[in-house]
This record gives structure tokens, sequence and C-alpha cells, in this order.
């Protein structure tokens, strides 16, 4: 039998021996990005999504293991587990498998076959499943068998009750169960009707029909909650007579008196008891599919958006739309401290408009505002055309962005933003937390229930554990690849931080308002409940900037100080140098010292200098600042606006199955097909773009009704070619 470490392997295409290192690693209580980063040399520079994928299938995998070990148990107390069995158990690779093996040992509630137990009925059942060839009718065998005390009358009473046994019999053996899974899962369709008389957004489910195979996961999940609301009737089809060979192949021995006896009760058991319970496994599998591909395709997402290039160092305005209680405005530095709030409304008429422009105009001018954020809700088109009325009015250069919104509501009246912001209202809240989002996207964003951010869909649809797990993986990986000063830091960002968790986050913050801003990574041992194992996976995330030790400012973990400072030596470099950033040609030296000769000097392995080499280069580096800049605008476009054959530049702002939505500054994101991304055949839209990205588009279509922009990516591609 295969090792945990083997399969893992064979499934994820790894060496054995770094599969077993991550195992043993994971075991010792060692995070994923503190592996990824600092343990390269144990699992031969796996990235944090492997890392992670290999983490998760180990649960799986034990979880399965001791499945297995609870349901041998289980039967085994029933004196009914034989080396077969035993044998298939062990051999099963999925929970499904493990459960249909043990279904027939599984304490049931009282059903009409356990009704015919009770009545003697057993013995029958078996004799007429034997089908001998030269065996009495089942008339006849039945007669024997007749208790009026028990309610079996008759010689049919009889043979009901049998067939009611072979039919649960039928229904619970786990070798007809897979192969009839098998063939549904080939040959079944998903058919859906209209539950109501009434148009709504499933009207393209109304007269559905798709094969299983070819289901697309958003299809799946578009289904479901169409059935839920109550627009939808679903159901599975299955070929009956093709259903039924399959089983009577696994049941009928041949010409014999109790053949079609057999044959009866085998329909009776596939239309009563296992087609129905195939019908709910194959939905839920599918469900379960599609879920773990909208929650892959949130992570996707997730990931570019939180790792957005700051707008650094400047003074920002952040507008919350807004029609009944107006449009909210907080002004902040370039630190994120707010300077100035108000209120103003103009979307109350033209005076009102006027106020308001005049108003934003005095903040602008006092606070040195160079940058607008406007979130994207309700009222965001009035807004946005108020603002590219102020800016041409300024004699000052300012610009302004679009910004997801999403979440920010949810940060704004949460127990956190009351902490922080105690002086102000809900509404203001949020306008600061959309000023700060254009300012440093992942500080903002970690504060927000990830789920809440919008990047995804269906996703208040998805087992939630999972969804939030896998998530989290995703903040905590981006957090931990930024790095985080720890002086400035929230307690909201440094719980991301690989090791630490809300107490010990708080205690950092606790320790620096007391005792002032730390000088030394060596200080984070002195805060309360922060031990030496969460010391060594947060130190080389934890930046302090106002350190002597230059190391302290990097990425670099104080485990390999010396490793650092022996590579400075021996590529003829000193720490005065790294401060000074004098070290463009340290790779090189690096690579020229040779391999064998460089982890003899320095104590430490090739992957781990070469990281220690990148990061001396530019100490504290961001790796955001080296993505594209945000597209700042200065005017508003609407609508109506667009023609076809307009060529735009726009932001991907959502990924999803079947094509990316594109914001091009009319308010309303367009949407290139996936067939529309390339010229080459894509999977998944995924495969070519990211959220973030900034892409050149061609309009094909507008339907203003509607609201809807058709783009096209492959076309720009086509023109330049």
């Amino acid at each position: 039998m295969q090792t945990l470490a083997q399969r893992l392997a064979e499934e994820l295409g790894q060496n054995e021996k770094y599969v077993q290192n991550v195992i043993d690693l994971i075991d010792e209580g060692n995070t994923i990005p503190f592996i990824a980063r600092y343990r390269k040399e144990l699992h031969g520079a796996m990235d944090d999504t492997t890392l992670r994928t290999l983490s998760e299938r180990l649960g799986y995998l034990r979880n399965l293991e001791q499945r297995k070990q609870e349901v041998k148990k289980a039967i085994s107390e029933q004196g009914k587990l034989t080396g077969e069995l035993e044998k298939a158990i062990d051999s099963a690779t999925i929970l499904s498998e493990v459960e249909d093996l043990y279904r027939p040992y599984k304490q049931k509630r009282r059903t009409r076959a356990t009704i015919a137990r009770e009545k003697g009925l057993e013995p029958l059942a078996v004799k007429l499943f034997m089908q001998v060839k030269n065996a009495q009718t089942p008339e006849v065998l039945a007669a024997s068998y007749l208790n009026p005390e028990q309610g079996v009358e008759t010689a049919e009473d009889a043979l009901q009750g049998a067939s009611d046994i072979l039919a649960e019999v039928l229904s619970d053996d786990a070798a007809i169960r897979k192969s009839l899974k098998d063939l549904a899962g080939k040959r079944a369709f998903l058919v859906t009707r209209a539950a109501k008389e009434e148009d709504s957004v499933y009207a393209l489910y109304y007269d559905f029909r798709r094969p299983l195979a070819q289901l697309q996961g958003h299809q799946v999940l578009a289904v479901n909650r169409g059935e839920k609301e109550g627009f939808l009737k679903v159901s599975v089809e299955l070929d009956r007579e093709l259903a039924l060979k399959v089983l009577e192949n696994r049941t009928l021995r041949g010409a014999s008196p109790s053949t079609e006896f057999v044959r009866a009760a085998a329909a009776d058991s596939y239309d009563r008891l296992i087609f129905p319970s195939i019908e709910r496994e194959l939905r839920s599998s599918l469900t379960d599919q599609a879920a773990e591909g909208a929650i892959r395709t949130f992570a996707l997402n997730l990931r570019p958006l939180l790792m957005q290039p700051p707008v650094k160092g400047k003074v920002t305005m952040g507008l919350d739309p807004g029609y009944r209680n107006g449009c909210k405005v907080a002004v902040v530095d370039g630190t994120g401290k707010v300077l100035d709030t108000a209120v103003v409304y103009p979307t109350f008429g033209e005076r009102r408009r006027r106020e308001a422009i005049d108003l934003l105009k005095g903040l602008v001018k006092k606070d040195g505002v160079r940058h607008i954020a406007i979130g994207n809700g309700t009222a965001s088109r009035e807004t946005e055309q108020m603002t590219a009325e102020l800016i041409r009015e300024l004699d000052t250069p300012v610009s302004y962005m679009i910004v997801s919104e999403a979440g920010a509501s949810v940060y704004s009246a949460s127990k956190l933003a009351a902490e922080e912001f105690p002086q102000f209202d809900v509404n203001l809240r949020s306008a600061v937390s959309i000023a700060r989002r254009l300012q440093d996207p992942l500080a903002e964003l970690v504060k927000i229930d990830p789920k809440a951010i919008g990047v995804g869909q269906y996703q208040h649809d998805m087992p939630q554990a999972r969804l939030d797990e896998a998530l989290d993986g995703v903040v905590e990986d981006c957090v931990n690849a930024v790095g985080v000063d720890v002086n400035t830091a929230s307690p909201s960002l440094l719980r991301r931080v690989s090791g630490l968790n809300a107490a010990t986050a708080k205690n950092i913050v606790a320790y620096r308002e007391e005792h002032g801003p730390f000088t030394a990574r060596k200080q984070l041992l002195k805060v309360p409940k922060l031990g030496p194992k969460a010391y060594q996976q947060c130190a080389g995330f934890l930046r302090v900037p106002e350190s002597a030790q230059v190391l302290d400012r990097t990425a670099v973990h104080p485990e390999s100080y010396a490793a650092a400072e022996q590579l400075l030596t021996l590529c003829g470099y000193t720490l005065e140098d790294v401060s000074r950033g004098g070290l463009a040609d340290l790779p090189n030296r690096l690579e020229q010292a040779g391999a064998q000769r460089a982890e003899a000097f320095c104590g430490a392995g090739m992957l781990t200098l070469r990281d220690v080499a990148r990061e001396l280069l530019k100490p504290g580096r961001d790796p955001r600042e080296e993505l594209p800049a945000p597209i700042l605008r200065t005017d508003v476009m609407e609508l109506k606006d667009l023609k076809p054959g307009m060529v735009l530049t726009g932001t991907v702002r959502n990924v999803v199955d079947f094509g990316v939505f594109v914001d091009i500054g009319v308010h309303q994101d367009g949407l290139v097909h996936i067939s529309e991304i390339c010229s080459r055949y894509l999977k998944h839209p995924s495969e070519a773009l990211s959220v973030g990205d900034v892409v050149q588009v061609v309009v094909l279509g507008v339907e203003e009704k509607k609201q809807r922009i058709s783009l096209s990516i492959k076309q720009v591609q086509m023109q330049k070619n």
C-alpha cells in the first residue's frame, strides 16, 4: 500500500522526499508561508499554492483513513468484517466509496425491508435470489412462509416482502451503485424547467438540458440557486432501460422460475431506491465540484486584488456615493490619517451640486489632495460626473479612480471600525476605507471578511468553512509576500502574519504603545504570549524600519543573518553596502562563487542564499510596486458615448468561468467573453488574465437598456497584427 507521501507525490508530480519533508514540517506546526519562503531546501522551491494544495490533500487523505478505520471497526463489531471487505475498504480512494461499502451495515431506520425481515421473509428472499434452475415457482416457495399473525396472509404478501428485502439489498450493493454512478456520469442529463410563468434572471434555464459531463460550474450553481428561489424544477435524467440492463447484468443468473421475480425486484429497487439516491449523490457531487471551482476562482481573483499596486504617499479623498444620505467625504494624508470629513449632496438639485463642488474644491486646496477614490455603489455615476467637473475647475493636477466598495459597509459597521474610528459615524468610516483602498489595498482589505470583497460568483452559496479556509490562505500568503511594518501595522494586518493570531497581534500593538516603536526584531520575544515558535514563524515577515541592524529591515530571516553576513564577505561587500544600496553585482558574484563553495562558506543552501541575495539588492522591497500602476482618470465617459469599434484601455475587475469583466471607465463593467480573450483555446479565462491586469479592448456592442457592454481583447490584437 502507498504511503501518504508516495500518493501525494504522484498526485502533485513532486519528489517524494520533498513531499515527506513538507508533511513533517506541517506536523511540527510550521505555517505554509514560513515553509514556502524559509524552508526551500527541504521542499525544492514549491510555491505557496502547491504547498497549500498538498496541505489540503493531506488533511483529506488523513480524514479518509480515519473514516476507513471507523467503518472497519463498526463492521467488525457486528462480526461481519471479511478479508475481502476489509481489502475493498482499504483500497477505496474517495470517501463516497467507503460509505457505499459501509451502507449495508449501517443502522437503518425502520424500512419496508426491515418490516419484511421481522415477518421472517429473509430466507424466502435469499432462495428466490439464488435463481436455481429447477426450483419451485415463487408462488409455491412463498406458500411455506405464510403467517397470518405477522400479516403474511397470502403468497402475494410473502412475495411482496421478499421483493422489498431484495430491493434494499440491491440498493446497498456497492458494486451495483458504482456501475450505475459511472453510467450516469457518462450518460445522464441535468434537466431544468420553469416553475413559474414569469421572467427572471433564470430564463436561460427554463428549458435546459445538458449532459452531466458537459456541465460548467457556474451553470450548476445558477440552477441550484434558481431551484432554491422557486423559479426552476430540476431533475437528473438517465435512460431507464440502459440502467436496468446494467442492474440485470449484475443480478440475473440465467433461466429460472424466479428470474422474472428478481427482474421485477431489481426494477423496483432502481425506481424506488437506487436512482433517487444516486440522483441526490450526483447533484451533491456536481455542487461540490462547482463549489470547489468557484472557490478556486474566488481565490484566484482575490490574490491580484489584494496585490494591487498601492498609490502611496499622496493625500487622498475618499467619496462614498449615496442619494438619500448624501455623498460621504473623507480626506486622509499619505499615511492614511484622517484630515477632514464632510457630507455633500450632489444629487439634490443644481444648487446643492454647486455647493458640493465648491466644498470639495476647498478641501482639495486646503489639504493638498492629489487623488480621489470613488466608491462604485449607488449614485457612483453622479458622483463621478461631479468629480470630473471638479477636476476641470482645479488649477492643480488631480486624478480619480473608481474603487470597489464591496465590503466597505460591512467593515464600517464592524466592531473593528468602531474601535478604529469611535468619533465617526458608520457612513464616514466607509469613506475613509474607500480612500485607504486606493493608498494600500492590502492593508485595508484585510479588515474585511474575504467573502465580502466581491470578486467571484455565488460566494454565499459556498460551504462557508471551506471558503473561509481558502480565502484566509490567500490573504495570509499576500500579507506575508509583501511584509509588514511592525511599528505601523494594524492588529487586522498583524493577525494575518505567519505565526500570529488575533491575541498576539493585539499584544504587539499594546507593547509598542506602552514601550514605543520596536527598534529590533528580537524585541518581539518580549511581547506577551509570543513564544519562540511564533517568533520563528513571524520574524522574517515583520520589518523594523527603525532598527540599527539593516537586516531587521529586510525579509531575511534572523536564523539566516550569519549566512547573509558570510555571503556579503564572500562577495566582497559589507552591511554598510546594503544600507547604501551598492550591491548590484551581488547575484552574479554569488553564482560565480559556485554552489559548493558558497554553501560551505555561508552555512546555508543555495536556494536560501539566492533569496538572501535578491532581498539585499532591494531591502524591504514591496513586490507590488513592480506591477503595472492602476489607471487614474481625469474625465468621465458615459455608456452613450461608446460606439462599436472604439479601442479603450481598461482594468480587469473580475474573472469568471465564462469570461472577464473589464472596467473601461463608464461605471458599468464590460464583458469579454472567453472566446474573445485570445486566439488560442482557453479552458478558463484565468489562463490568460488576472484581476488588476490592464488591457486594451475594442467595443463590440452596447445595450443601453440592459446596461450591457460586449468587448474583445482578441480583435485588438488581430488589428495590431
